[in-house]
């Protein structure tokens, strides 16, 4: 068995190598190949159901939600209620994360993905700037992309070896990447801080769609993940809420995301 499971281990590096052969991932990012999967749960909140396939396309996520370091050498501020360089940041509306996502594409030359101001704000995912993930592509990454096992949390069926969380938490935030990661190598998806999605909160539909991209308006934006001071059951990889987009709190945080075209 043990045998079978390393070799099944080299094959995938291997393939993700000559996926991968002449790409240059984003520093501090995590390639993820695109897939399908089915997105939802039917063991949890009516807002998980009905779980249905999703196919998303390639795109880089953070390996880490971003931290305070990163925050203030693009904003040249500091939000956060805990501070440290890398704490993730905290105290930030889904507005001020698209503020970071535009100014640090700019400062790298990149199209920003997000126009307009306020409620009007809309979004190109495919500009190659640096944007929210979409939930979808959240939740694809949560779960380890192509190579999920399904587990409960990200990584893992014991939440205690990936994620900070109420009862390990000590009532605060912890350095990113101090637990085990997913799958494919991302940190922190759960636990820890909220994490903004770029979609406005929608129902489930039972369809089978192919990189949505959530609802055309509304009034809160996706949170995923759970956060330091939410119990277990809060944060599985399915569980999803929504928050009003200018609401800050030490419990909301963010990961970037960037389309690989």
């Amino acid at each position: 068995m043990k045998k079978t499971k390393l070799l099944v281990i080299m094959l995938f590096v291997t393939l993700m190598v000559l996926l991968s052969c002449g790409r240059k991932v984003p520093e501090g990012m995590i390639f993820v190949k695109g897939g399908t999967f089915q997105m939802g749960s039917n063991d949890g909140e009516g807002n998980e159901t009905p779980v249905h396939f999703v196919t998303v396309s390639d795109f880089y996520i953070g390996k880490y939600e971003v931290m305070q370091k990163e925050w203030q050498e693009v904003m040249d501020s500091n939000p956060s209620y805990w501070k440290g360089n890398n704490l993730p940041v905290e105290q930030v509306s889904w507005y001020d994360a698209v503020e970071f996502c535009n100014k640090k594409s700019r400062a790298e030359g990149l199209t920003p993905c997000y126009s307009g101001s306020g409620e009007k704000i809309t979004s190109n995912l495919s500009a190659n700037g640096y944007r929210l993930p979409t939930e979808a592509e959240w939740e694809f990454a949560c779960r380890g992309g192509s190579r999920t096992a399904y587990y409960t949390y990200s990584g893992s069926n014991n939440i205690d070896e990936v994620a900070w969380y109420n009862s390990n938490s000590n009532s605060k935030t912890h350095s990113v990447g101090g637990k085990q990661p997913n799958e494919l190598g991302i940190y922190d998806m759960i636990g820890n801080v909220w994490e903004w999605c770029n979609d406005w909160s929608e129902s489930y539909s039972s369809n089978s769609q192919t990189n949505p991209r959530g609802a055309s308006s509304g009034s809160h934006r996706v949170i995923r993940g759970g956060s330091w001071n939410y119990y277990a059951g809060i944060c599985r990889v399915a569980v999803r809420i929504g928050d009003r987009p200018d609401d800050r709190d030490n419990i909301l945080g963010f990961r970037l995301c960037r389309s690989t075209k």
